[in-house]
């Protein structure tokens, strides 16, 4: 272990929050109530914005500018809580100034910038996580962990929506462009991480969108299919609300999720010959929306001295952002600078890794 780590096992985690909206907010409200975690920082691009946030929080040191608190050395690591459009500058200016980084999902706009901050990460020896909280959920630990042992079988089916009533209207950033708008991108990369952490990466998508006058997409669905005969159902939408259900289909049995399911209170596991067995999540757990699991779990793998968590690896992020390219490939969404969905050439699709 360095002498940083070994000092850190024996102190309490310095944290920098890079961003003040209301994510950030929502994490660091539950940042404060862990006592090995300490915010000394926080940054806007805005002084005031810093400011406010820093006041409302008790944060001692807030700054105008994102440069000071990359640079700042008193932090340890820095949670990225900007839109996915600024994470590949964000989360790579902290990294190059050898802060540890946990960035907010969709991990950046395209796979093309995940693998360069992750190339950055381990060019720099710095711990990198994407903020996919969902995955360090107490409760969707132990439906992986079934899933896993063969509860229900070979897996042959995975439903999962996500969507937003809405109306938002052009000027929100869930329309803007240059934002990384579209319900895909915000919303549906919950639906298609936990598929991909049941499944692992597609080898096909189709996908199909109905895009807003921005050119954003305003509800998405896609098939994804694996070599095996698997297939995933998926919807994501900010014009109409969902029941954010899910369930796993597998060759001997089906759980489901009636709601919340990247946050869910129970499920129920249906399993041939037997009866129903509902699981709910322990309230020695916290709120189930609570955001601190995957602050510990980064807590965690600081102290031990690790480069990524195995809860969230990075090449389950970048396999994520893959399909998410792909998805956008197909219905045609493209951000300011992008010559393609993916970031890539004219007439190069994103490339999947067959599962």
């Amino acid at each position: 272990m360095s002498e940083g780590r070994a000092a850190m096992a024996e102190q309490k985690v310095r944290w920098g929050i890079l961003a003040t909206g209301g994510i950030a907010a929502a994490f660091t409200a539950d940042l404060v109530d862990l006592p090995d975690a300490e915010v000394v920082a926080v940054a806007s691009r805005r002084q005031e914005s810093a400011d406010a946030f820093a006041e409302r929080f008790g944060i001692p040191r807030a700054y105008g500018d994102w440069t000071s608190l990359a640079e700042d050395g008193d932090i340890d690591v820095v949670y990225v809580a900007t839109p996915h459009s600024a994470h590949r500058e964000a989360a790579g200016l902290c990294l190059e100034a050898g802060r540890h980084v946990l960035c907010e999902k969709a991990f950046t706009l395209n796979a093309r910038e995940a693998a360069e901050l992750v190339a950055l990460a381990k060019a720099r020896g710095s711990f990198l996580m994407e903020a996919m909280w969902m995955y360090c959920n107490p409760l969707v630990r132990r439906l992986k962990a079934l899933v896993d042992d063969g509860a229900i079988g070979e897996v042959r089916h995975v439903q999962a929506d996500f969507g937003l009533a809405g109306p938002f209207p052009p000027s929100h950033r869930l329309r803007d462009p240059a934002q990384g708008g579209g319900a895909l991108l915000d919303l549906g990369v919950y639906p298609v991480s936990f598929a991909q952490l049941l499944l692992g990466e597609p080898s096909d998508v189709t996908a199909r969108a109905t895009l807003s006058a921005e050119g954003v997409d305003l509800q998405t669905g896609a098939l994804l299919s694996w070599d095996g005969g698997a297939l995933a159902s998926l919807h994501c939408s900010i014009v109409g609300g969902t029941a954010t259900a899910a369930s796993i289909t597998g060759s001997a049995g089906r759980i489901d999720v009636p709601g919340g399911f990247f946050f869910p209170e129970r499920f129920v596991l249906h399993r041939d010959g037997r009866d129903p067995e509902e699981f709910t999540a322990d309230p020695a757990d916290g709120p189930r929306n609570t955001l601190r699991h995957e602050a510990a779990e980064v807590m965690r793998a600081l102290r031990a001295g690790e480069s990524e968590s195995p809860l969230v690896p990075l090449e389950g992020t970048l396999a994520v952002m893959r399909t998410l390219d792909a998805i956008r490939d197909r219905v045609g969404v493209r951000y300011p600078g992008e010559e393609t969905a993916g970031g890539t050439t004219a007439g190069e699709a994103p490339e999947l890794t067959p599962a």
